[in-house]
């Protein structure tokens, strides 16, 4: 006589698991408001915020840009750099750079800056769309430098000057370059602009490939300090001036890390 069979689950037997997912809480939309600003349109994304036109409603009321920490962005890494960015603008007060209002943090926690709105266009679209001569374009140019030594003065290095960080608008009828977007801003001479550790892991890629100096690319020990960001602007002077940068951007990007690192090499040998 056979024994009965146990009905009890196997030990061996392969268990079934559960997997339970949560929908992802939506982002802010139009018509919200993040303490005294009442959001009015998406202007931009970057890696790590969202750049929104919002209305101040108190004490005054006025249109600002209004730059948010993104959904599922908030590692502790990320949330230094950004606070690095929020201190770096109020360190820093000169005309052509855009001003920082305000500051603060969402009802969950992730921080907003509020900043000067700039309505205006990419420098070099400026320049193409208006035709602009080579002796306008370089006074942009110098205004563009004076920007960037001030920065440095105060000791913050932007790390990725490029002509959409650099919108000119108009002021009285006379262009006007902005500097905007300290989000990768570096501090120097040992200054802390946050409590926060701002960390940039081995082999990751901060700064756009087209306008990054070769020790920026390399990514090795060496400290950025500010000739990364003369760099760029060598970078961005001559394709003010020829229309083009001096290596293609969309091939650095298609080829990816291997080809900025052999970049790097050609220009050291």
């Amino acid at each position: 006589m056979s024994e009965p069979k146990d009905k009890r689950p196997d030990a061996d037997s392969p268990k079934e698991t559960i997997v339970l997912s949560f929908p992802e809480p939506p982002g802010e939309q139009a018509g919200d408001r993040i303490g005294q600003y009442k959001l009015l349109q998406e202007i931009g994304e970057g890696g790590m915020g969202t750049v929104w036109m919002a209305e101040q409603q108190e004490p005054v009321r006025r249109r600002v840009a209004l730059k948010v920490i993104k959904l599922g962005m908030d590692t502790k890494q990320v949330i230094g750099r950004f606070e690095a960015e929020r201190q770096a603008l109020a360190l820093m007060d000169h005309p052509n750079i855009a001003k920082v209002l305000d500051a603060g943090s969402t009802k969950n926690g992730r921080p907003f800056f509020a900043m000067e709105l700039v309505k205006g266009v990419p420098i070099t679209r400026y320049c193409d769309e208006h035709r602009v001569g080579t002796k306008e374009r370089l006074k942009l140019f110098t205004d563009v430098c004076h920007a960037i030594q001030h920065a440095h003065q105060k000791g913050i290095i932007h790390r990725d000057i490029k002509p959409s960080n650099i919108l000119v608008t108009l002021n009285d009828g006379v262009p006007m370059p902005k500097v905007i977007d300290f989000g990768i801003a570096k501090a120097t001479g040992g200054q802390t602009l946050t409590d926060k550790t701002v960390f940039t892991a081995f082999e990751q890629f901060i700064g756009t490939p087209a306008y990054m100096s070769p020790e920026q690319a390399e990514m090795n020990a060496l400290d950025i300090d500010t000739r990364s960001d003369i760099y760029a602007l060598g970078v961005l002077l001559y394709e003010l001036l020829t229309g083009k940068t001096p290596f293609d951007a969309k091939a650095l990007v298609a080829k990816g890390l291997d080809e900025s690192h052999e970049r790097t090499k050609r220009q050291k040998a």
